[in-house]
Order: C-alpha cells, then structure tokens, then sequence
C-alpha cells in the first residue's frame, strides 16, 4: 500500500482526480447500457444508482471490520465511485461535497450538529404559507 503524503485528498491533484472522473462519468452517462456500466446504471434509474451506493456502503463497513488496509481503500474507492454517480444523477459536481467540506474545516463535529439542529428547529417554527387554492 502506498502511503505517500503527496497524495493526501486536499491536494490539488486529488481535486483533479475527483474531477476527471466526473468528467468520465457525464460522458458515459448518455452512453450505450450494454457497453457501459455507468450507462448501464443510468438507464435503470435511481433507485439502481442508490442502491449500489447502499450496497458499497455495506461493503465498506464489512472491510473495515476485518482491519484489512488494502480491502478498505479498495472499498472506499469504489462508494466514492458509486457516490459521484449519486451526484451526478442530481447535477452535483465533487466540488459541490468538497466546498461542504471546506465549509466545515475547523468546526467541532459537535457544533456542526448544533448549528444544523438549530436551523432546522428555525424552519419547522416558521409559519407555512397556505395555498388560497387548497382551501
């Protein structure tokens, strides 16, 4: 396993990396389903395109329980695969996930939580406005 600090992903190449693919994917996405395994997920729709990103999601948890380093990356690389094709079903770029994450640097994980807590509390407090037509 290669552990070079050069490559950690806040680096700019990691950023083109990300980048690439996304490119690679909105290419493929319009592509031909039986040569494409991108396409292939597009044309089944998006609950085919979560379920593989539940699916790795397991996967991953289940390499990190058996502490193997090799099958965690490997896991790993393939949800953020299948989690930029969630994006890309939405028009969500990485740069989207990465802003949030710039966004959050240097905030306590708790006070993250609080903030969006509050804010939620905020939008459930607020008058709804009632549609004259549903009267």
């Amino acid at each position: 396993m290669n552990h070079d600090p050069s490559k950690h992903a806040g680096t700019a190449a990691s950023q083109d990396v990300l980048e690439r693919l996304a490119d690679v994917i909105e290419q493929r996405r319009q592509g031909d389903p039986d040569k494409s395994y991108v396409a292939r997920l597009f044309h089944k729709g998006t609950d085919a395109i979560l379920k593989k990103v539940g699916e790795e999601a397991t996967e991953t948890v289940m390499a990190a329980k058996d502490g193997d380093p090799q099958k965690i990356v490997y896991e790993v690389a393939d949800l953020w695969f299948h989690s930029m094709l969630a994006l890309a079903r939405f028009g969500l770029r990485p740069a989207d996930v990465l802003a949030e994450l710039s966004r959050r640097e240097g905030l306590s994980g708790l006070e993250e939580f609080a903030a969006r807590k509050a804010r939620e509390r905020e939008q459930a407090e607020r008058p709804r406005h009632q549609d004259p037509q549903e009267d």
